[in-house]
């Protein structure tokens, strides 16, 4: 069993739409695109502190 908790975002318009818009692209939900380019952003920051 994994240890995930529920967010609930409010999101402006036009991020909504690229998430959605990049989600359709990659055959993904909207829930993993969030995770995808929130682990990005981290493991830009984590590399930049090392």
């Amino acid at each position: 069993m994994t240890n995930r908790k529920p967010v609930q975002l409010r999101l402006p318009t036009d991020l909504k739409a690229w998430i959605a818009d990049q989600a359709a692209k990659n055959g993904s939900s909207q829930n993993s695109e969030v995770i995808r380019a929130v682990r990005e952003r981290m493991e830009r920051q984590q590399a930049g502190s090392a």
